[in-house]
């Protein structure tokens, strides 16, 4: 080995890295799991090809998916004393090529890149006789990017569809002449505008058509390297292939079980068919884990372990090289409230271990999720940052929202005609022409914005439960102090965000929330003829939702949206035979019918019933209680009374409605059951783990001095 390898530190490669790192020039698949030094593989890679003098550093294009991604293998590249390899995104290594090489074929004509593409898409659907608000134009704009990376053309579109789980967001043939209209509307006399997708494409098509281009090319770029390989499109693959020409020296990176980008049409299928195109490369897998502790790194290779199809063919079984740590946790709770609560609550004692905030993670699987997040760490006094995304009520479709709410409200307040009916039916038909529409819609940020206006009824149904007689003027007043209490973005805070947003990023800790089914999966997965493929995408989401974590992981779920609602959630089907205290229970509940015989007798109380008589409880108040108005009127009112002068005093230090602290109705539960735990306190309705922290020993103090 000579000198200068010695300064690699091949020595410091575990040895598949350095089968890796050392394999001759060529084709070589290298197939990464999670935390397996990819990076570190394939930085050495090229720092062993140029100091061995295989390769000039001037002829070598590494290529990956971000710029985050690019700059690091630069600055990784720089400091092995190989700085003149070119280390860059995909478009902005075609944007570079093309700015050289286009005057050689287009003369004079200039190109421009096309930064806004809303005002010519706009025109283009008004034209087709439609009127489209922001919200569809995003959608018409997924759909002809989706359509351009994956080479699909305006007119074959329609049939791609299906095959393809495309929501088309507007009637398919009329997109079909959007599309058409969009890329003739680019090109003029004067001048190319180009969106950052023709960027790749006129490059590819020079590279194919302009043999004095194409050698000039191959002549300044010799050896490629493909980072995240299952995430190539088929444009980005057909630029690639334009790069390479007849020749095969590239080596690839990636891992078919991490594929979750297919909605942009990314694909792992070039990666599992490279050995095939080129029958004489090297193939290296790389299985060991330096990220995960081995009870994290044994959960993710149960869940990818059930995976289906041809990506599940190629997985890893990974094994976890760091120390011992502790078990990932499964909790179950009754509502998404409790969840919330109970998870501020654990990061606050992380927090307290030593875990800095900053290496602590909330991932969920769609944005509308965070909202009780963001409620529950601000309660907390967490800071915490949104990551890929605004805070809820930071959201466009959350403030249009509040702002028709507040109309509403007004005229409420003033006497005027308003939305009849329960709160919730009113906050409904508020939100109606703002866009929640009674079935989920097509189109991804039609859907995602639908999510986000359900996710604000249901806090609307959540506070109209703990708070017994609550209109619309005094929901906007409990909303505006939940939009007014949120802390601005924080670097050091904890990170929420989406498993899609936290791909290639890990944390000391990580809390997997809201794991039900229709959630995770995504219930617009399990519908058509092609299900399952999205739902097998689904599963590999979660895996990298896993192995996002170091040393603490948290999954959980809740068995129903709002506080006393009805247990109707189940936990997500990736789960399965994976949480330890499932099978106790089920052998309990096996059991249970028998017992409840003996000691109820052949008929038991339905659901929502009054817990002395059977009566069926018809109100949010009731059911916190349990108790009929008959029996609730037997609760004792001298204990109500000092918990209502100990609620008044805190909210008055404190400067709140006495009702934030606590409802009326939550108050009288707590009467009824006497708690004389902090465990028992957590079982009444209304009172999670955060108000067991914040005011467990208050209460449970005046409930000892009453007695």
């Amino acid at each position: 080995m000579s000198g200068r390898l010695d300064q690699l530190n091949l020595d410091a490669l575990d040895p598949e890295q350095l089968r890796a790192a050392t394999a001759p020039r060529g084709p070589v698949s290298i197939i990464a799991g999670a935390g397996t030094g990819k990076t570190r593989t394939i930085t050495h890679r090229i720092a062993h090809l140029v100091s061995g003098g295989f390769v000039n550093p001037d002829h070598v294009l590494a290529v990956t998916f971000t710029n985050r991604a690019a700059a690091e293998l630069r600055e990784r590249l720089t400091m092995m004393g190989v700085a003149r390899v070119q280390a860059k995104t995909f478009h902005a290594a075609a944007m570079h090529q093309l700015r050289y090489f286009w005057p050689k074929v287009m003369g004079d004509t200039p190109w421009e890149l096309l930064d806004s593409k809303f005002p010519l898409v706009a025109r283009i659907t008004r034209a087709v006789g439609l009127e489209p608000d922001r919200t569809m134009l995003a959608d018409l704009l997924g759909e002809i990017e989706w359509a351009k990376a994956s080479l699909v053309a305006p007119t074959s579109y329609p049939a791609r569809i299906g095959p393809d789980r495309r929501d088309c967001p507007v009637d398919p043939e009329k997109f079909v002449k959007i599309f058409e209209g969009y890329e003739q509307a680019k090109a003029t006399p004067d001048r190319v505008l180009l969106d950052f997708d023709d960027l790749l494409q006129s490059m590819a098509g020079l590279l194919e058509s302009e043999v004095g281009i194409a050698d000039e090319f191959r002549e300044r770029y010799r050896t490629f390297v493909v980072d995240e390989y299952q995430d190539v499109t088929p444009l980005q693959q057909r630029l690639l292939d334009a790069w390479l020409g007849p020749r095969d020296d590239l080596t690839v990176v990636g891992d078919a079980n991490q594929t979750i980008y297919s909605f942009n049409g990314a694909t792992p299928d070039h990666l599992l068919r490279f050995s095939t195109r080129f029958p004489d490369s090297t193939t290296v897998r790389l299985h060991r884990d330096y990220r995960s502790t081995p009870q994290v790194v044994d959960l993710a290779n149960r869940v990818i372990g059930q995976a289906k199809g041809r990506a599940a063919g190629t997985r890893l079984v990974l094994e976890g090289q760091r120390a011992p740590g502790p078990d990932p946790e499964f909790t179950e709770y009754p509502d998404e409230t409790a969840e919330a609560d109970d998870v501020a609550r654990r990061i606050a004692a992380l927090i307290r271990q030593g875990v800095p905030a900053a290496e602590i993670a909330v991932l969920y699987r769609i944005n509308a999720q965070s909202a009780a997040f963001e409620y529950a760490l601000d309660q907390a006094g967490i800071a915490y940052q949104v990551k890929g995304g605004d805070g809820f009520f930071q959201r466009a479709e959350i403030r249009q929202a509040v702002q028709a709410l507040g109309q509403a409200a007004r005229k409420v307040h003033a006497g005027a005609d308003g939305p009849s009916g329960h709160l919730v039916d009113q906050v409904k038909a508020v939100l109606l022409p703002v866009g929640l529409t009674p079935a989920e819609p097509e189109g991804a940020q039609e859907r995602q914005r639908w999510q986000s206006l359900s996710a604000l009824v249901d806090l609307a149904a959540e506070l109209a439960t703990t708070t017994p007689g609550l209109d619309l003027p005094g929901l906007m007043g409990l909303l505006k102090e939940r939009a007014q209490a949120k802390n601005p973005p924080r670097m050091q805070g904890v990170t929420l965000a989406s498993i899609h947003a936290a791909k290639g990023l890990e944390w000391d800790a990580v809390f997997l929330v809201g794991l039900v089914d229709g959630t995770v999966p995504i219930r617009h997965a399990l519908k058509g003829s092609h299900s399952e493929d999205a739902i097998e995408e689904e599963r590999r989401l979660l895996y990298v939702g896993v192995t996002r974590a170091r040393e603490h992981l948290h999954l959980s779920w809740s068995q129903a949206r709002q506080p006393g609602g009805k247990a109707t959630r189940r936990r997500t089907r990736f789960l399965d035979g994976m949480v330890p205290w499932e099978a106790e229970r089920a052998a309990a509940q096996q059991a249970l019918p028998s017992r409840q015989s003996q000691q109820r007798g052949p008929k038991a109380k339905p659901r929502d019933a009054c817990e002395n008589c059977g009566t069926r409880l018809t109100t949010p108040e009731q059911r916190i209680l349990g108790l009929c108005d008959a029996h609730a009127a037997e609760v004792d009112q001298v204990l109500v009374t000092e918990l209502r002068r100990w609620r008044s005093s805190l909210a008055g230090s404190r400067g709140v409605p006495a009702y934030v602290i606590m409802s009326d109705a939550t108050l009288r539960a707590v009467c009824h059951r006497a708690p004389t735990t902090a465990q028992e306190l957590v079982q009444v309705p209304g009172i999670g783990p955060m108000k067991v922290d914040q005011f467990g020993e208050d209460i449970l103090g005046i409930i000892r001095n009453f007695r």
